[in-house]
């Protein structure tokens, strides 16, 4: 009663961003594709892995089929945190705790510093209007000995677990997640421990599962304080090491899948049971009606099920995490009020259509704005935005002045090296810069409405439309100050075809 009585009297609602580390739109039971007539569809992934919760919030409310992050982790976290897209923000490769990593040929200026306390993110800008800020899990936000690594810095009042590398040493109680004395040996001694969960050592408690112990226990501070409260719940799960959640393995033994994929597919379901974990609490606590759940992943699927250029890992999507694929940037996305009530105040302000799928592009740096939109905040003077409001589909009324595209950049070598690409409605252009190759650089054309898995290139067919997105993307490039592969000392820019 007590807790009803508090959400009832909160001047703003609590606010929980689930975000999922190396999670693609397939890694899930909940279908995020279409069929023809728009019903979401199963595919044999969906029908491979097991997340009861992520159905459970698929039914409460709104799921994104075309919902984009960046093709690696730290731009996407940087992403959430400032409403900005990579190619402004310039963390456009993943952030090493020790030395700038950005490759051959990679522009000499981009910020692989990353976060500083002097930025406008989300969570100072919540610190001020009275929220309780919690930072749980991976932060990735910049290297050692910078600022940016402690999240505290940068307007998180609570940081549990959260450092400068992206993922743990090891998700097994036993092991210390990383801080046991025997992983002092080598070069750099102990680095990629998780810290702040000493509690849990000697009950070997995975990881996933210590991380969410540790988020209820700072939501009840919160509800204890009766402020409101901003919950940054950022599993290290599903990155490597592929180590086996044992709660779940006996649910893959039988799937004729390896057992890094059987690994892989405990790491979902240990988040998956996180996340019914945590509105479970929220409904026992009786604030259930007052918060409201974004859930995503940072980047593409980096299940080991195939190369990065295969329809395999997120089948029937090409390609995986640090790709230039769909399956190297699509992920899942979904919206809810974790329990329906339409006499909440602010479940009126933005009512979240239930079982409900979106057609348009949306990306991760979309829910700065929302949220700020929801509580009537205004964007800090002189910090741009990139992000859209997305509560008029997340209502199911739809908005007409939606843009449905998305840029990614990546001037860095990885899987694919020194690209470009953008989708526009239906089409999708990329572009490879070929700095290290001395060849001509080359364009790509998709029809995504037609070929989801990016294997007709339209390009010499479709010239006009080809050239139609290619200075779409030039502009986009050149209205977000994006850098650019550097060679012999000058930036390469996008050539526009004839």
């Amino acid at each position: 009663m007590v807790g009803s009585l508090l959400a009832e009297e909160t001047a703003q609602p609590n606010i929980i961003v689930f975000l999922v580390d190396d999670m693609g739109l397939m890694d899930s039971s909940v279908p995020f594709l279409a069929d023809a007539s728009g019903k979401p569809k199963k595919h044999p992934l969906n029908q491979f892995y097991r997340t009861p919760s992520m159905e459970r919030l698929a039914d409460m409310g709104t799921r994104f089929t075309n919902f984009y992050a960046h093709t690696v982790c730290s731009p996407t976290r940087i992403s959430i945190m400032t409403g900005q897209n990579s190619a402004r923000h310039t963390t456009t490769q993943w952030i090493n705790p020790w030395s700038k990593n950005g490759g051959n040929f990679a522009p000499p200026g981009w910020n692989w510093e990353g976060l500083k306390s002097s930025d406008a993110t989300l969570p100072a800008l919540l610190e001020r209007i009275g929220y309780e800020t919690i930072f749980i899990g991976k932060a990735h936000f910049a290297p050692l000995n910078h600022e940016g690594a402690n999240p505290r810095n940068l307007g998180f009042m609570v940081n549990i677990g959260g450092a400068a590398w992206g993922h743990p040493r090891s998700y097994y109680g036993r092991d210390h997640y990383g801080n046991h004395p025997k992983y002092m040996e080598g070069k750099r001694g102990m680095t990629h421990n998780v810290p702040h969960l000493e509690a849990y050592y000697a009950d070997d408690v995975f990881l996933s599962e210590a991380l969410t112990l540790e988020a209820k226990a700072a939501m009840d501070d919160a509800i204890k304080a009766q402020k409101p409260f901003y919950l940054h719940m950022a599993h290290y799960a599903v990155h490597t090491p592929f180590q086996s959640d044992d709660r779940f393995a006996d649910n893959y033994r039988n799937s004729g899948k390896s057992p890094p994929a059987q690994a892989f597919a405990t790491l979902i379901e240990g988040m998956d049971k996180s996340l019914g974990d945590l509105i479970d609490h929220l409904k026992e606590r009786g604030i259930a009606d007052n918060t409201l759940i974004f859930f995503l992943g940072d980047n593409g699927s980096d299940a080991p099920l195939g190369n990065p250029d295969a329809i395999a890992s997120s089948s029937p999507l090409r390609g995986k995490k640090g790709s230039k694929w769909e399956g190297g940037i699509r992920v899942p996305f979904m919206a809810a009020w974790a329990a329906k009530a339409r006499a909440n105040a602010w479940q009126k302000k933005l009512p979240i259509a239930a079982g409900a799928m979106r057609f348009e592009t949306g990306a991760c740096f979309d829910i700065f704005p929302t949220i700020l939109s929801l509580l009537d905040q205004s964007v800090p003077a002189g910090h741009a935005i990139d992000g859209q409001d997305l509560s008029p589909l997340l209502s199911g009324v739809g908005n007409s002045n939606h843009r449905n595209v998305f840029l990614s950049h990546f001037p860095h070598p990885r899987h694919h090296k020194h690209f470009t690409s953008y989708r526009s409605e239906d089409w999708k252009i990329i572009y490879s810069y070929n700095p290290e190759q001395q060849t001509k650089p080359s364009y790509e054309l998709y029809n995504l409405r037609e070929d989801l898995s990016e294997s007709n290139n339209l390009a010499e067919s479709h010239p006009e439309q080809l050239k139609s997105l290619a200075l779409a993307m030039s502009r986009e490039l050149e209205a977000m100050q994006a850098l650019y592969p550097t060679q012999d000392g000058k930036s390469i820019k996008p050539i526009i075809p004839e």
